[in-house]
């Protein structure tokens, strides 16, 4: 009996030292579970292809901004008016290229899914901090999108007069062709300089804008933020313009009727007789 048990062995030790890849494809797997599935993308990071930006030229749109991502916008608001001084004198300064300008960083960041907070600052020492919270966001089921925000500004690096902003952002998009939004905001301190304490010291606007696609990745925009009540001096504010998407990049040229560019300086309104011509550049860093 004990010769037949050590013939048996020898028999299979043989044939392993033979055929070693035979007895190893006998052999069951050593792990048999599944791979794990591969993370999800993040949905917030797909293009939005009507919603290239998080702001029309000033205004704020529903677009949000991944959790942990962030963004970085440049304005630049030129200080010649386009219609000063003859058409010879504005080519000789380059259509205001060669004046002086309104000039700002924003930099943005995603606290949270569906959270954003931005700090922006301009050259004539305005710091505006910035926070919007999506509610929701337009779908099968829900006809718009919705977004609250609240903002403030301060002069002189944010030590002297505040302006503080409260509002929503309504959306609704337009097949492919278009993103269409409403933007009331309830601006306090919109006078600088009141004559009397009984003067009105806040501004209601109802900003009304739009983007609208004219080829795969280029559009023109308008936007205009009439104010509805309260202080209420020259111009409402109106801005119109061309962009291009650019992988990440957002590149926009743009006229408009002032040079502000934060919600306290657009409630002030702009001019009713001139006209300057600006740019933004936006860039997302998560394309």
């Amino acid at each position: 009996m004990n010769f037949k048990r050590i013939l048996a062995a020898v028999v299979v030790c043989s044939a392993a030292l033979m055929c070693p890849n035979r007895l190893q494809a006998q052999q069951p797997p050593a792990s048999a579970q599944p791979a794990p599935p591969a993370p999800q993308r993040d949905p917030d990071q797909n293009l939005d292809a009507l919603q290239p930006d998080f702001t029309i030229s000033t205004l704020p749109t529903t677009l949000r901004l991944p959790r942990f991502k962030s963004a970085f916008r440049v304005t630049h608001r030129f200080g010649r008016p386009l219609g000063q001084g003859s058409f010879g004198s504005l080519a000789s300064d380059f259509f205001s290229l060669d004046s002086s300008a309104q000039i700002g960083l924003e930099y943005r960041f995603g606290l949270m899914r569906g959270t954003q907070a931005a700090i922006y600052r301009t050259n004539d020492r305005t710091i505006e901090f910035f926070v919007e919270r999506s509610v929701m966001q337009q779908s099968a089921s829900r006809p718009i999108g919705l977004s609250a925000i609240a903002a403030m500004d301060g002069t002189n690096n944010f030590r002297d007069s505040y302006s503080p902003a409260i509002g929503v952002v309504v959306s609704r998009k337009v097949g492919r062709f278009a993103a269409l939004y409403a933007q009331p905001i309830w601006v306090n301190n919109s006078n600088p300089l009141p004559a009397e304490i009984i003067d009105r010291n806040d501004s209601f606007l109802l900003g009304l804008s739009g983007r609208f696609r004219i080829r795969r990745t280029a559009y023109v925009i308008v936007e205009g933020a009439p104010r509805v009540a309260g202080y209420n001096p020259g111009a409402e504010h109106v801005t119109v313009g061309l962009e291009k998407l650019v992988g990440g990049h957002v590149f926009q040229i743009n006229v408009s009727n002032g040079v502000g560019t934060t919600i306290g300086q657009i409630a002030r309104g702009g001019s009713s007789k001139n006209w300057y011509l600006g740019f933004n550049i936006s860039r997302k860093f998560w394309r």
